[in-house]
C-alpha cells in the first residue's frame, strides 16, 4: 500500500512529466512551423495544418522524446527535494535509498507501460494523418527503395528484373519477367523490354521494344514489337516506398510487411525491423533513465538543480549518441536489429545500478 510520501512523489513526478510534454510540445510546434512556413503557407488550408498535421505531429515528436522528458522531470523534481533537504530528512528517518526509489520507479513504469502500448498501436494510427500531409505538401518526393539491379518475386513462380528504375517518372530500363513452371527450373514464358513506363496506377505499364517468348513442350513462339500496353503483376509501390512509411504502420502491419518483402526477395527490411524493436526498447529506457536521474539528483550539491540538469543532459546525450550509433550500425553495418536497438539499454542498465549503488545512503 502506498504511503503519503509515495503518493506525493508519484503524483509530482507524473505531473512534472506531463507539464514538460505540454511545454516542449508547444516549443516544437513553434520551431517546426518556422522551418516549414513556406510549405504550409502555399497549399494546405489552415484546418488541415492544425487538425491533419500538428495534432498528429506533437504526439509523434513527443513519443520520440519520452525518455528525455522523463529524465528531465525526475531530475527537476528530485533536485528540488534535495535542495530543500527533504531527501536528507527522508533518509534520516530510516528510509533507505532503494525504498525512496519505489515511487519514482512506479511512475516510470506507468509512463513506460503507456509508451509501450502507444508506440506499437496508438502513435502509428496518429501518424497516418501526419505522413499523408507531409507527403502531399512538404516532402512530395520522399521515396526510398532499390534503384539498380532489382530482383523480386511477385509470386512464387514469377520473377521480375529491372536494371534501373527511376522513381520520379516511374520508368525502368532493361525489364524482364520470367515465369517458371512448377519445378522451378523451366521457363515457359519470358517477357523482356528495353524500357517500361507506368501509365496507369497501380499496374498498367507501357513496354517499349518488347520481346516475348512462349515455350510449350517442343513448340516455341516469339512475339516482338515496338510498343505495347499491358497489365503486369508489378506495382510502382513494389519499387518505391515512402521513407516515412514505417511511421504510419502499427507493429502488426510492420511484421506483415517484413514477411511480404522477404517473400519478394528484396531483402530491404532492416529499417522496419529496427523500428519494430525500437518501439519496445524506448519505453524500457524510461526506467533506466529514471533510475539514473534519481541517483544523480538525490544528492544535494553546491551547484544545485543546474548542476544536476547538466549532468543529466550529458548522460542523456551519451545515451542518444550510443542509441543512434547502434541503430545506424544495425541498418547499414550488418549488426542484428534486435541487438543493435537493445545494446544501449543493456549498457546503461549497468551504469544505472552502479550510480544507484554510489548514491546518497
Amino acid at each position: 500500500m502506498l504511503k503519503i510520501i509515495d503518493r506525493y512523489i508519484l503524483f509530482r513526478y507524473l505531473a512534472t512529466f506531463f507539464f514538460i510534454i505540454l511545454l516542449m510540445g508547444m516549443l516544437t510546434v513553434v520551431i517546426d512551423f518556422s522551418e516549414k512556413v513556406d510549405s504550409l503557407a502555399n497549399g494546405p488550408k489552415w484546418t488541415e495544418v492544425v487538425f491533419d498535421y500538428y495534432l498528429n505531429f506533437v504526439p509523434y515528436i513527443s513519443s520520440m522524446l519520452f525518455p528525455l522528458y522523463a529524465l528531465i522531470a525526475v531530475i527537476y523534481f528530485c533536485s528540488r527535494l534535495a535542495a530543500n533537504s527533504e531527501i536528507i530528512a527522508i533518509i534520516g528517518n530510516g528510509i533507505s535509498f532503494w525504498r525512496l526509489l519505489r515511487p519514482f520507479m512506479m511512475g516510470a513504469a506507468i509512463i513506460a507501460g503507456f509508451h509501450l502500448y502507444a508506440n506499437h498501436f496508438i502513435f502509428p494510427e496518429l501518424n497516418k494523418g501526419r505522413t499523408r500531409f507531409e507527403n502531399t505538401y512538404i516532402r512530395k518526393n520522399n521515396f526510398d527503395g532499390p534503384k539498380d539491379n532489382i530482383h523480386l518475386f511477385v509470386s512464387p513462380q514469377e520473377e521480375i528484373y529491372i536494371q534501373h528504375y527511376n522513381r520520379k517518372d516511374s520508368t525502368g530500363r532493361n525489364f524482364a519477367l520470367i515465369r517458371y513452371d512448377s519445378n522451378g527450373v523451366d521457363r515457359p514464358y519470358t517477357l523482356e523490354a528495353g524500357r517500361i513506363k507506368l501509365i496507369e496506377y497501380p499496374n498498367k505499364w507501357e513496354l517499349i521494344n518488347y520481346h516475348a517468348r512462349y515455350v510449350d513442350g517442343l513448340q516455341e513462339a516469339i512475339v516482338k514489337g515496338a510498343k505495347m500496353d499491358t497489365l503486369l503483376p508489378l506495382s510502382s509501390a513494389d519499387l518505391a516506398r515512402r521513407k516515412n512509411l514505417k511511421d504510419a504502420m502499427n507493429s502488426r502491419e510492420i511484421m506483415e510487411y517484413i514477411e511480404q518483402e522477404k517473400a519478394k526477395g528484396l531483402g530491404s527490411t532492416t529499417v522496419f525491423e529496427v523500428e519494430y524493436h525500437r518501439r519496445s526498447a524506448d519505453p524500457f529506457s524510461i526506467l533506466i533513465l529514471t533510475l539514473i536521474g534519481v541517483s544523480i539528483a538525490a544528492r544535494k550539491t553546491r551547484g544545485g538543480m543546474g548542476m544536476h540538469i547538466v549532468m543529466g543532459m550529458l548522460v542523456c546525450a551519451l545515451y542518444i549518441f550510443m542509441s543512434k550509433f547502434s541503430m545506424t550500425f544495425s541498418t547499414h553495418g550488418g549488426l542484428s536489429p534486435l541487438l543493435g536497438v537493445w545494446t544501449p539499454n543493456i549498457i546503461f542498465t549497468f551504469v544505472a545500478f552502479y550510480l544507484a549503488s554510489k548514491a546518497q545512503k
